[in-house]
């Protein structure tokens, strides 16, 4: 019985010392950031700059005085058309997208320990809304645990179900919500849509709008998008059907409804409100959408 329990013992010792001796977690090299945050810009916010760390446009003051350890890349992609110029727009978008996605494989081939960060600006928000909505399914370039914040400026597809920072706004972006969200990366995403800001706030009874919006939005998408965009149209057409069918769309685009409709559009651009993210507050200190969002993302680092 001695011996029985002399082998015990030397097993359970065994075990600890092969406990004892399991090798810590990997580190990252000493050139990796705490957290790598991955900016897109808005259409004809170039990111050609000498210095792409330096940011530009509405984005700059979302991405700058960051914690050290933080370090930021701009994606360059085209940035060219509006969201209803069909195929340009999905190009560009897309490019955007996949540039993005390319930046955080990389650091995270070299950066084990590194967590990810993204934050987009219109139709940049629209490529960074729609990489975490990938990543969010658990199945994309990082795991879902990586990417820490997500701070959408603008968005083209926001959906009245996601986290908004600021006044509520009505109905949808102009290109419809993206089906199914933004998946387990959902409680660490945060939206900005100005109050009257048409590209990520159309009236959800404006349905010619969404149907330009979704055709623009799906038009030359790749095939394993193509699901997803069959279900968004089964639910616009359900709203339409709910809300009179073709009758209403007819009357949507009578002589008189199409003027209000160009009437509205010119005001919107004459207002500047989705250029003037910079100045627009979203609590009740007066801070900025800009600086609500550096501010929220420092706080990751």
């Amino acid at each position: 019985m001695k011996n029985v329990w002399a082998a015990v013992v030397t097993v359970v010792a065994a075990c600890g010392s092969v406990i004892v001796a399991a090798p810590a977690a990997a580190a990252n090299p000493p050139a990796c950031p705490t957290v790598n945050v991955v900016a897109v810009p808005g259409t004809w916010e170039t990111s050609n700059t000498p210095d792409p760390s330096r940011g530009n446009g509405m984005l700059a003051q979302v991405t700058s005085g960051l914690p050290a350890g933080t370090r930021v890349d701009y994606v360059q992609y085209p940035a060219s058309a509006f969201p209803w110029e069909g195929e340009v727009y999905v190009a560009s978008r897309n490019r955007a997208v996949d540039n993005a996605r390319a930046l955080i494989a990389a650091t995270a081939a070299h950066c084990p320990l590194t967590s990810f960060a993204l934050v987009g600006y219109s139709q940049g928000a629209d490529a960074a809304g729609d990489l975490a909505a990938a990543i969010g399914t658990g199945l994309d370039v990082v795991g879902p645990h990586r990417l820490v914040a997500v701070g959408l400026l603008s968005d083209p597809r926001r959906s009245e179900q996601d986290p908004l920072v600021g006044h509520p706004v009505a109905g949808n972006g102009a290109g419809g919500a993206r089906v199914g969200g933004f998946g387990l990366v959902s409680p660490n995403v945060r939206t900005i849509c100005a109050v009257g800001d048409l590209y990520c706030s159309t009236p959800p009874e404006d349905f010619v709008t969404r149907v330009a919006g979704f055709l623009a939005m799906s038009a030359g998408s790749p095939l394993d998008k193509l699901e997803d965009y069959r279900d968004e149209a089964t639910l616009l057409y359900a709203d339409i059907m709910a809300a009179g069918g073709i009758p209403t769309l007819h009357a949507q685009l009578t002589p008189d409804a199409n003027g209000r409709r160009e009437a509205q559009i010119r005001e919107f651009y004459r207002s500047q409100i989705h250029q003037d993210y910079s100045n627009y507050p979203v609590d009740e200190r007066g801070t900025t959408a800009t600086h609500w969002l550096r501010d929220w993302i420092a706080s990751k680092a």
